[in-house]
């Protein structure tokens, strides 16, 4: 028989003991909206409720999606872009820096802008705006990517020659230009800024020849994908259905950053122009993905997309494996933060301490298998519960092409049963195309990868990854920084290349 003892206990003492609480999730009602007007992301985990997404109870539609490489970033964005199109009607555009995103857009019927393969987009393209506006985004857009705003001198003949080339062409500066009419490109700001060079009563020769060398970068022969007229109807960008601005095939960075730099302005200018309008859900998303050299500026068009495109039902999905790579005053006004798989430490203590969620939150989000989630979502009022809870993992479409990479043939029993240990690793083609990629794999050594692979069903063992690897050239050093990316422990890894 058990003996029930009374016991004197302070009330400071009962208030530190917590005999019923609430569980991190939000109420049912807060998760499930109309299934007409919200996008079904997954089932959360303590109750198995479901989660639809609306943005009409947030402070904007805007989302942030962090996560290591594998995690399931674009996993989640194609379902979410998915269905919004079949909930809202909803257009995208997709500013892909590694196109990533190419062969799924191909697949869903949309539009692959392909720029250093054969597509080009003219900088200096009004669609419809005033040439005043469009001189000083340009000027905006250098000053992110080179040193101009060192050189007041050179950014002035800069901006005055681009104002010039406007003029040129029959065009006011203070007024909206025709969405039809024809536009001067870079090669004709370069040609007046030479002009002036040959003349050779400019006192400061060398500022003007410095301001022709930083314009002619962007417009030499061959490289010369912002001078020319635009292969895509940017009036009607935002209005397009889905559309994959494919920036891999672009030199460098820079090239790719400015591409970026000018889809967002334009995509901005086109918000501002339409307007609000009284229907259901959000007229266009723009998807900025892994594009940290753009999102992480505050001059950049990210930032003011993010301030403004509630009231004008736009909305912008910007995607890293680094979330201190996105600017604070994007990521501290996002309406929705979607974390799945964060691997530093330091990345996890920047995320805690701008959502301010629990510990159980944290320990749960180190543990997060492919496609699992944390949701936080900024309401519009003051709640009594929770905004951060568990997604047991976003449910979307099937992956194309997934490539499945197993490591479970040498674990030891321990280790089996350890779920702190991944035991496999499941990525769509091009995903693991841009791993690779990354890495400064030869595209030789690439293909004949994936080749062995499709033979396999896309289905193989780590070691006989490891091996493959090898046997293509590719260098012990590069094969283990691959492998820690994968986040194997040494022990691991050392293992792997045993024969």
């Amino acid at each position: 028989m058990t003996l029930l003892k009374l016991q004197k206990v302070m009330n400071n003492e009962i208030a530190r003991r917590v005999f019923l609480s609430r569980p991190p999730e939000p109420p049912t009602e807060f998760l499930f909206g109309d299934p007409t007007n919200s996008v079904f992301i997954g089932m959360t985990k303590i109750f198995g409720s479901p989660f639809s997404w609306s943005f009409q109870n947030l402070t904007n539609p805007h989302i942030a999606v962090v996560g290591i490489t594998g995690a399931g970033k674009s996993f989640f964005v194609k379902a979410f872009l998915l269905r919004a199109s079949y909930v809202w009607g909803t257009n995208a555009v997709i500013i892909d820096w590694a196109g990533e995103y190419n062969d799924w857009v191909k697949q869903s019927g949309g539009r692959i802008v392909s720029l250093g393969k054969g597509d080009y987009l003219n900088v200096m393209d009004l669609s419809g705006m005033k040439p005043l506006d469009r001189s000083k985004q340009i000027m905006t857009a250098l000053e992110i990517l080179t040193d101009i705003a060192d050189y007041p001198e050179q950014r002035r003949l800069t901006q005055e020659a681009i104002e010039q080339a406007y003029q040129n062409a029959g065009f006011k500066l203070s007024e909206n230009a025709s969405p039809n009419a024809d536009s001067p490109t870079l090669k004709d700001a370069i040609n007046l800024l030479q002009e002036k060079l040959q003349e050779g009563t400019y006192v400061y020769p060398a500022e003007l020849e410095n301001a022709v060398y930083r314009l002619r970068q962007f417009a030499r022969e061959g490289q010369d994908y912002f001078a020319k007229k635009s292969t895509i109807e940017l009036g009607k960008i935002t209005s397009s259905g889905l559309i994959d601005i494919d920036l891999s095939g672009l030199p460098d960075d820079k090239f790719r950053a400015l591409a970026a730099l000018f889809m967002l302005q334009t995509i901005k200018e086109k918000m501002r122009l339409e307007g609000w309008s009284p229907t259901k859900g959000i007229k266009a998303i723009v998807v900025l993905d892994e594009a940290w050299k753009i999102a992480s500026d505050p001059r950049s068009d990210a930032v003011t997309i993010i301030r403004e495109g509630r009231k004008y039902q736009f909305g912008l999905i910007v995607a890293s494996q680094n979330p201190t790579d996105i600017n604070e005053a994007i990521f501290s006004n996002v309406g929705t933060t979607i974390m799945l798989r964060i691997k530093f430490e330091k990345f996890m203590d920047y995320l805690q301490g701008s959502l301010n969620f629990s510990g159980f939150i944290r320990q749960e989000i180190s543990k997060f298998g492919v496609g699992q989630a944390a949701v936080d979502m900024s309401f519009q009022t003051s709640v009594q519960f929770p905004e951060v809870f568990i997604l047991d993992r976003v449910i979307g479409e099937v992956p194309l092409d997934t490539y499945t990479i197993t490591i479970g043939d040498i674990l030891n029993q321990n280790e089996l049963k350890d779920p702190s240990i991944k035991k496999e690793f499941s990525y769509e083609r091009n995903e693991l195309r841009s791993i690779l990629l990354g890495y400064n794999i030869a595209p030789e050594a690439i293909n004949n990868t994936f080749a062995f692979l499709d033979k396999k069903n896309r289905l193989t063992e780590m070691r006989t990854f490891v091996q493959l690897m090898i046997r293509n050239g590719v260098s012990r050093e590069v094969i283990t920084q691959l492998l820690r990316s994968f986040d194997l422990k040494e022990e691991i890894i050392i293992r792997l290349f045993e024969i």
